[in-house]
Formats: structure tokens, sequence, C-alpha cells
């Protein structure tokens, strides 16, 4: 009985067997593949600007599609182990830190960076086993397509996004003053008589210039251009995005100037979609030129000398050692689980940090409740805020008086809460005055780090300080701002050290450090609660750093307010 069923049965495990070698490495690559998108979609879906990452996943495999219709033949099999113990191997060790710096610090844009690059290197990798140097070069720019997703690195965002901003608003406001318009132009912003203009985006840049690079990109390959062409795409793709950003900005200056501030925000978001739309239409048009002379890409296609090899030969191109298969399924699940166990074991070890809140001071002077515009309610996404707004007298009380003191200061003190989530350390992140404030035309001058500012006898918070200038309109004065920032977290290493080691918080001036970073992943903290209180002093005259400091230290022990431990 046992051999009738061993003999009947071993051509079906045969068979099964064979599936499983065909179809692990595939099934392998689509789950890096959605693991990578699914880290990547917490900044689609809280930074605006990349909005359109969440199609890219689908153009990309439809471009794959089209390169699998025309594949060329395969070239024979190659020896490629010394690629998988020097390529394949380091790719899939990387995952390791990567997952556990991802999960710690999801605003750290370089790990996206580096983890889809190990993603698509092993696919490559694989393609290159299966086919061979045609096969590589076939199917390289659907894999790299998936790139224009990935949130650039903010040293090379910030200046680009917001430089080409200025342009914008720049030219916008000499636009309208020729027609009669007087505005005055203020870092990003455009100020008009009944208001300031541009105030939604500030702490973005020229909306959809990402989603033309992108859209230029998929229609180059639709067409499957030369790559000079590509890059005609391209550029006429991003030139076209400036052009309607530029057409936005007079648009939105004009509603404001000859109807009233209000209008704007109804006309908005209706301007940003037509741009998105623009771009689209015009890359359309742009390919159909760039496209004339040269033959459609289904003739193309048609001419392709193509043959199918035999069952037997193209599914064992697609077939690895079963060693190699072994091995990285184990590693991909050993990681997985030993990143998420690594944080459950030190979340073990932290304690509730010390709870604290704002008791606002309603008898200041032109003391106001700040209303927070829907807009940037939607882009920080924010679970709690209050923002308000008083003056007090410039005459310090620490300082022999100056010319300067018969003026006022006006005091703004904001404070957001995110509940915790997977995204509250990057939504956290989103609203910094080293981002915000030079975006609305404040020049950064100063970063003197972080001060302890004690709160109560055993009690301090951390504050980070920065300076700012900024001309007034009529250029007669210079206002000047110092803005003072603490985050702070719901669970810590020790009950008062929950923004201390924070790399937002670190002492070095100038940099949310690497160090302070590696160490938030060392002591297990993710998903955590975040507070953030924000504290600028504004004055047309001279405030010294000694002065805002001490003005601090005064306000932080009259407003802030340390709740009971909750046992």
């Amino acid at each position: 009985m046992r051999s009738i069923l061993t003999t009947s049965g071993s051509p079906a495990l045969a068979r099964l067997s064979n599936i499983l070698r065909e179809i692990g490495a595939p099934v392998l690559l689509v789950f890096l593949w959605l693991l990578l998108c699914w880290y990547l979609s917490g900044e689609w879906s809280v930074n605006e600007q990349y909005n359109y990452g969440w199609f890219v996943p689908f153009f990309a495999l439809y471009l794959c599609w089209l390169r699998w219709e025309d594949r060329p033949e395969p070239s024979p099999p190659c020896k490629t182990l010394l690629a998988w113990i020097f390529i394949g191997v380091p790719a899939l060790l990387l995952l390791l830190p990567v997952r556990l710096f991802e999960i710690g610090t999801p605003e750290w844009r370089p790990l996206d960076w580096i983890h889809a690059a190990s993603v698509a290197a092993l696919t490559l990798l694989y393609i290159w086993s299966a086919g061979g140097r045609p096969w590589l070069r076939h199917f390289t720019f659907p894999i790299a397509f998936f790139f224009v997703s990935v949130p650039w690195v903010t040293p090379i965002e910030v200046p680009i996004i917001q430089g080409l901003m200025r342009v914008v608003a720049a030219v916008s406001a000499e636009t309208v003053t020729l027609f009669g318009i007087p505005a005055q132009l203020e870092g990003n912003l455009i100020r008009v008589s009944s208001g300031l203009i541009g105030v939604n985006e500030a702490c973005s840049g020229v909306r959809s210039l990402q989603t033309a690079l992108m859209i230029g990109l998929l229609f180059g390959e639709l067409k499957r251009f030369s790559v000079l062409r590509r890059i005609v795409l391209v550029v006429g793709a991003i030139a076209i995005a400036i052009t309607a950003n530029f057409l936005r900005a007079v648009f939105l200056v004009w509603i404001a100037a000859t109807k009233n501030i209000s209008e704007v925000n109804r006309w908005h978001e209706l301007a940003g979609y037509t741009i998105v739309g623009l771009v689209f239409v015009g890359s359309v048009i742009l390919a159909k030129l760039l496209g004339r002379g040269k033959g459609e890409v289904g003739d193309r296609r048609s001419g392709v000398s193509f043959q199918l090899t035999s069952t037997s030969q193209f599914s064992s191109s697609f077939i690895l050692n079963p060693s190699y298969l072994l091995f990285a399924f184990c590693w991909i699940v050993a990681v997985e689980l030993g990143a998420h166990l690594w944080y459950r074991t030190h979340e073990s070890n932290l304690v509730a940090s010390t709870r604290w809140d704002v008791r606002w001071p309603g008898d200041a002077p032109n003391f106001h409740k700040l209303k927070i515009d829907k807009e940037v309610r939607r882009l920080l996404r924010f679970d709690q805020v209050h923002a308000a707004s008083w003056t007090w007298p410039a005459a310090s009380s620490r300082g022999p008086s100056h010319p300067s003191n018969s003026k006022t200061i006006t005091c703004f003190l904001y404070l957001f809460r995110w509940n915790p989530g997977r995204n509250s350390a990057l939504l956290a992140n989103l609203h910094r005055p080293d981002v915000c404030l030079p975006a609305v035309g404040w020049n950064q001058v100063a970063d003197t780090g972080v001060r302890n500012y004690p709160v109560a006898s055993s009690f301090a918070l951390p504050f980070r300080h920065f300076e700012f200038r900024h001309d007034t309109p009529d250029n007669s004065t210079q206002q000047v701002a110092h803005a003072f920032y603490c985050l702070w977290e719901d669970r810590a290493p020790s009950p008062s050290a929950a923004g201390s080691k924070l790399p937002q918080m670190a002492a070095a001036s100038s940099s949310w450090t690497r160090g302070e970073r590696i160490r938030q992943v060392l002591d297990g903290r993710r998903h955590l609660g975040q507070q953030v209180m924000e504290v600028v002093f504004v004055s047309n005259g001279q405030i010294s750093a000694v002065d805002a400091e001490s003005r601090l230290h005064d306000l932080v022990r009259d407003v802030v307010l340390v709740q009971p431990d909750k046992e």
C-alpha cells in the first residue's frame, strides 16, 4: 500500500516542487516591493507633494508588462554566483539596518533611497540571472522608474523647491504689478492690500514639480523615445509645471485683490488640480510633437524578431538555486520579526514621560486665540492644536533701557499634539521653524542649539533656539524673530527625558544629527505620541538672544503646567 502511494504521489510532489522553485523568487520579490510601498505610503499619504506616489507602482507594473511583450531573446545562462555573493547578499543584509531605522525614524529620507536601491538591485540581479544582459538592459527602465516616487532628500529638495517657489512668486508679483495691482514679495508669499497669498503653500514647494517629472518619464517610455527626446520631454513637462504655477499665483493674487482673501481658499484646490491637468495635457501634446517622424511603438514591436524557446528552457531560466531561495526567505522573515521584536522588547523598558500642558495667559495684553487654516490642518494632520498670540513691552526687566524698548514684542505660542501612530514622528517633523519660516520670507541667521528651561524644581523642557531676520514691506526696519522649538514624546527611558535624546532636540546646532537617530533606534522608540510646543518672539526692533532666552525662561515657568501622574 505504501509503495502505491509513494509511486502515485512522487510525480505530484515533483511538480509541486518545480512550481515552488519557479515562483519562489518572484514571490519573494513581490513581497519586498509590497513592503517598500507600504513603508513609502506614509510619505505619500501625509505629504501632498508626493501624493502621486500611489500611482507609480501601477505605472511601473504596466511598463514592465509592455517591456515583457517585446522582450529580446535571453542570452545563454551565465555564471551568477559571484554576482549574488557581492551584490545580492549585501542587498539582503542591508535590509536589517534599513528596517530597524525605518521603524524608528520614518522621517529620515535617505533610508527611502537605500531601501529602494536594495530592492531594485535584487530585482535586476534576478532579471539578469534569467535573461542575461539583453534582459537587464531591456527591463532596467521600468524598475528604475519606481524611484520617481521616492521622496527627495531634504538637502536637495529644500533648495530646489523653495528656490523655484521664490522665482515663481517674484515673477508673479512683478506681473500683477504691471497690471495695476500693488503687490509686495515676501519670501514665497505675495502681499496685497487684503492680505498674504500663498500661506497654504508655505511648507511645500512648486506644486506638481515631481509630478511633472513622473509624467515626462512615463510618456517618454510609452513612446520609447531616444534618450535625447526623453530629456526634452522631461524638461518640457517641468517647464509646463513652473509656468502653470506662475499662472496659478497670478490668478490667486487677482482673486484676492479684486474680491477678498477668503475667496483664495475657495479657489486654491481647484487651481492646484488644474496645474496637474495642464502638465498632463501639455506633456501629451509635447510627446506627440516629439514623436513625429518616428514609427509607432506598436509597429516597432511587430517588427521585433522574437521566438519563444521551448517551455522547459523558458522555465529553467527563472529557476534559482533552492538554497538561495531558502536563505533569502529565512533572512527576510528574520529581518521583519527581528526588527519588530527589537522595538517591542525595548518598549517594555520605556516609562510614561512627564505630561504637561499650557495654561494660556488670557489676561495678557492683546491676547487672542489663533485660528489654524483648514489647509494647514489637512497637511499636518494633528490630533489637537492650540495657538494664541499676545504682546509684551520690549523693555526687559533684566537689562537697561534701549531705544527699541518703546516698541512691543509679539509672542506667538503653538501647541500641537499627535497621538501614537505609524506616522506620528513624520507628521511632527513637518512643522519646524527652520523649515516653515524661511518659506514665508524669513532668513535664518542663527541656530544656538538646545537649552533646558526649568518648569518646576525637578523638571525642565528642552527648547531649540533659532534666530531669523525679515525686511518689512517698506524696508524701513528689519523684523527680528526668535523661534523656540520643543518636541516631546509620550514615553521615554526616564519620565523627564522624553525630549533630551530626540534628533530634533540634539545639543549640537544646525543639524538634526545622525548620531541621535542611531540613539533613538538603539533605545527602541517607535510610533510614540508626539507633542510640539513652538514659541516665536517677533519685533521690529532688535532682540538679543540673551533677552529672548530670558523671556522664554519666564514664559515657560508661567504657562507650562505639569500634569499629575495617572495611577
